[in-house]
């Protein structure tokens, strides 16, 4: 169920915890097996229903307290409403409410996890190419901030790698010149993207210690991926913040 698992803790007890789901241990099946989170890729909803359900318990949360977005590849965050009967229009979210759960859903793009622990503001992005260029994590930075976050640290997960982001010349350039990290060659050596590099560099550039964890979506079939397999399902960034000190 979990590509990668860890634990921020502040000296006063604090508790985020923060994940990356992988396609194991779920109940989909074809192309989706097994652990598909993503609402419309066209799998039975009651297949995604199970499947976030265990997410669920496996990070301590309620169902009804794992909150995901209807992501749409813009650069609009949202402050998450404890109210809200319907996924928010955004492709990034924030929260100060305690015993919630931030879920980001990707195939390919770069999901993002942020934390102040100390402050108990959390925060999930998705970060595509289109959200890179558009800067969507500075908008997440800033949407923390309004919440108290002073000392925010990133996590960023899993993503397709730049040599295996291939694109059209002029979409590189039009990346590199927001973000000159993002330049990429592919395997190939034809013109790529970084995306996750660029948002790493991003990060940096706003003082925001980063952990970079491991993997290309489309080299592990451990990782959905829609270039490796365009009917694909979808894993999760999740971020729990808990209540109290612990």
């Amino acid at each position: 169920m979990w590509w990668w698992q860890d634990t921020l803790r502040t000296t006063d007890g604090r508790v985020v915890e923060v994940g990356f789901t992988d396609t194991e241990g779920g109940v989909s099946d074809g192309p989706l097996r097994s652990l598909n989170l993503g609402g419309k890729v066209g799998d039975d909803p009651e297949n995604v229903r199970r499947n976030r359900a265990a997410v669920a318990a496996a990070a301590g949360v309620r169902a009804d307290r794992l909150v995901f977005m209807q992501q749409t590849h813009s650069t609009h965050v949202a402050r998450h409403d404890p109210q809200a009967t319907e996924a928010v229009d955004a492709d990034g979210i924030v929260s100060a409410e305690p015993d919630t759960a931030l879920a980001v859903l990707v195939a390919d793009c770069t999901p993002v996890l942020l934390a102040d622990p100390a402050a108990g503001v959390i925060g999930a992005v998705h970060s595509g190419r289109p959200g890179m260029v558009g800067r969507i994590v500075d908008n997440a930075l800033d949407a923390m901030a309004a919440l108290g976050a002073t000392n925010p640290v990133a996590i960023v997960g899993p993503s397709v790698c730049g040599r295996c982001y291939e694109v059209p010349a002029q979409m590189r350039d039009e990346a590199a010149a927001v973000t000159p990290a993002s330049r990429a060659v592919s395997w190939t050596g034809t013109p790529a993207i970084d995306v996750a590099g660029g948002v790493v560099a991003q990060l940096a550039a706003r003082d925001v210690p980063v952990t970079w964890v491991p993997g290309c979506t489309r080299e592990s079939d451990r990782l959905f991926s829609y270039r490796r397999d365009h009917a694909t399902g979808r894993f999760a960034g999740v971020i729990v913040l808990r209540g109290g000190a612990a």
